[in-house]
């Protein structure tokens, strides 16, 4: 899907044009992955554009950027700021924004720790990721024939720009196929997550999600999904999934900032229950888009308004 410009990039402490936003050829970040980022979404609500759990997407960026550690010269309370800064500046009322810390130029070479620490902040309108069709309909996914990182490879937990060649592998190789998107594997053989999103099943009313032994990240909408489907009284658990398993689902479905709760109607050609989002997936879409609109007073503290009231 093709950016749409905006008006300003966040860089370092100014808002810098977007064409003007650039680095040099010699990043650290560049040639070797050392970089952390967040993706995080801002809805319009009736009190006006709200962000999606701000704060715990900035905790994470501030504990990946420590595993990699690398200081961010700002504080969390900083980039909350410039985060709406950003996103008034831009006059957007609906956008993804996409922080990231970096190793920018300085060194080159394996140690980056002379590297100053770079922090930008993108904002654009960006739609539905895995497509309007695929929100309403459910997408086709494959197993993917490249398996999950194991987190005795590299710390899963963070969110590091590096470790996503893993996941350009699988994506790429599901559109290849001619699938919308890929389903990974950890290193065991059990169902890890997509390339972009956490992975849920339903069989018999309860919900199923892997654990974080099965190398995924601990995503904030996965969170998320998991606090409403228990409030409406739903059975979660976090338990491995084999690929029989998620085969012989009566629902499955992706989350993630950008898929938000994204059905799945198939995996390699079988459908997955009636091959239509079920209705406990539905449900959960309906509630989800409900509390970011800011339409559900029991979760707005998941909310940070741009203009604070």
């Amino acid at each position: 899907m093709p950016l749409e410009k905006t008006r300003y990039i966040w860089m370092n402490g100014k808002l810098v044009p977007w064409d003007e936003a650039k680095i040099h050829i010699l990043t650290h970040a560049l040639h070797y992955g050392s970089g952390v980022f967040e993706g995080v979404r801002c809805y319009l609500t009736p009190q006006g554009p709200a962000v999606f759990r701000l704060e715990e997407h900035l905790q994470r960026l501030f504990n990946s950027a420590e595993t990699y550690h690398m200081k961010i010269p700002y504080t969390l309370q900083e980039l909350a700021g410039a985060v709406k800064e950003l996103i008034k500046a831009n006059g957007l009322r609906e956008c993804y924004i996409r922080p990231i810390a970096y190793r920018g130029y300085g060194e080159m070479g394996l140690s980056p720790l002379t590297s100053p620490v770079e922090v930008a902040i993108a904002a654009w309108p960006w739609g539905v990721y895995l497509g309007e069709e695929g929100l309403k309909n459910g997408v086709r996914a494959t197993v993917s024939s490249y398996r999950r990182i194991a987190s005795d490879a590299l710390p899963l937990k963070a969110k590091a720009t590096g470790q996503y060649l893993n996941s350009i592998l699988a994506k790429v190789e599901a559109l290849n196929r001619g699938y919308h998107e890929a389903i990974m594997l950890d290193s065991r053989g059990f169902v890890a997550e997509g390339p972009g999103e956490n992975i849920f099943i339903v069989k018999h009313g309860r919900l199923q999600t892997p654990p974080e032994e099965a190398g995924i990240l601990l995503g904030i909408t996965r969170d998320s999904v998991m606090r409403i489907a228990e409030n409406l009284h739903y059975t979660v658990e976090e338990k491995d999934i084999t690929q029989q398993m998620l085969r012989e689902a009566d629902e499955a479905f992706f989350t993630g900032t950008a898929a938000e709760v994204t059905p799945i109607r198939e995996v390699d050609r079988q459908p997955i229950g009636t091959g239509k989002p079920g209705p406990i997936t539905v449900r959960l879409q309906r509630e989800f888009k409900e509390i970011v609109q800011g339409k559900n007073p029991e979760y707005r503290c998941w909310l940070s308004f741009v203009e604070e009231t």
